[in-house]
């Protein structure tokens, strides 16, 4: 297979591993869809973070609609980021955040291509 470093090199720590994980007994050519299909549909860990700091000076929610979660995203619009403590946990727990969201949606492409084959 070629190299995951190769294809993704914005891909670290966990996500790696995990899609590494999702990757081992794909062929080259898979793997190469795979790599183009997931990088337009993955959220990098930095953006999450400056859309959750908006909450404190703009628009408290803005990074949950980004990760595509609705009602949580309104629910921080309507409550000012549930007074800011959401906020600040989300701040902290961005990666994990981005990370969650990212394998949601390698799955989805892993088992697009699998059904596509």
């Amino acid at each position: 297979m070629t190299e995951l470093y190769q294809l993704m090199p914005e891909l670290q720590g966990d996500e790696m591993v995990y899609i590494a994980g999702l990757l081992k007994n794909a062929d080259d050519e898979t793997a190469r869809r795979f790599a183009t299909v997931y990088r337009a549909r993955r959220k990098d860990p930095q953006t999450v973070l400056l859309m959750a700091l908006l909450g404190f000076v703009a628009i408290a929610g803005v990074h949950r609609f980004f990760l595509e979660q609705i009602g949580m995203g309104l629910l921080y619009l309507f409550t000012g980021g549930i007074c800011l403590i959401g906020t600040i946990i989300d701040v902290v727990n961005y990666k994990n955040l981005a990370f969650e969201y990212n394998q949601k949606k390698a799955h989805e492409t892993m088992f697009m291509l699998k059904g596509a084959v």
